[in-house]
């Protein structure tokens, strides 16, 4: 079975983030610089939510307001469900699925360690795949 910490592992731990004074557009010039589709709020090095590429649009875009003048703190989600390490993927596409979200940040102890993505689940998956399919191919040419 795989787990969240196959993932971390493989992606390193971590994630990026910001003060949630920061103004959106900011946090999106950081998302793109980064390549990434998320960012961790925090306040006083505390974790307080994730700022999402659809929290842009759905909280800035939709409602017409201004990425300059807009902080993160007021479109950031928050509450989302947590998960550690020991979760398996399969856990968390089910969370994900349920939830309606992309993105989970994994904790350990009560400290934020790493976000994993929908993409980071495929991705895993799908190695996971190709390593089966080796091992087969290795089995029936032995």
């Amino acid at each position: 079975m795989i787990k969240v910490s196959n993932i971390l592992a493989r992606k390193g731990g971590g994630a990026i983030s910001i003060d949630a004074g920061t103004s959106v557009l900011e946090a999106l010039e950081l998302m793109a610089a980064k390549n990434i589709g998320s960012v961790v709020i925090t306040e006083d090095g505390e974790y307080l939510g994730l700022l999402t590429e659809r929290d842009y649009a759905r909280k800035v875009i939709l409602k017409g307001k201004s990425s300059h003048e807009t902080l993160v703190r007021e479109i950031m989600s928050t509450g989302l469900p947590r998960i550690v390490p020991e979760n398996s993927i399969e856990t968390c596409m089910h969370i994900m699925s349920e939830s309606n979200i992309r993105y989970l940040p994994v904790f350990m102890a009560d400290k934020l360690c790493g976000i994993i993505s929908i993409n980071d689940l495929v991705k895993e998956t799908i190695l996971s795949q190709q390593e089966t399919i080796e091992q087969l191919r290795g089995y029936i040419h032995s």
